[in-house]
């Protein structure tokens, strides 16, 4: 598969998280650390998305901050989002080390 179908595969898997987290917030009570776990993955594959159409690799990681600093070596926008993932990127493994923690 070349770069620019990986890129768009990552663009509807961002898409379909951020669609999840906009129908939860429909819900009563608004489960709040699903709809944080869902944006922090659409950020995820968003950023993956980008590094994907530039022929980059894509490396095994949820870690925002780490993929927005590869992100900005092809666009120096990027380091705009660098709190923002800061903020995301703990809510992909919080809601991942609750679940394991609540299923033993």
């Amino acid at each position: 598969m070349d770069s620019e179908a990986i890129a768009k595969e990552w663009y509807k898997f961002a898409d379909m998280d951020l669609s999840a987290a906009e129908y939860l917030k429909t819900m009563v009570p608004t489960p709040i650390e699903i709809i944080c776990y869902h944006c922090q993955q659409a950020a995820e594959k968003y950023l993956k998305r980008f590094l994907a159409s530039r022929g980059e690799g894509i490396q095994k990681t949820h870690d925002l901050v780490l993929l927005n600093k590869k992100c900005q070596k092809h666009n120096k926008n990027f380091a705009q989002l660098e709190n923002a993932c800061l903020f995301l990127t703990d809510f992909g493994v919080a809601v991942r080390l609750s679940l394991s923690n609540g299923c033993q």
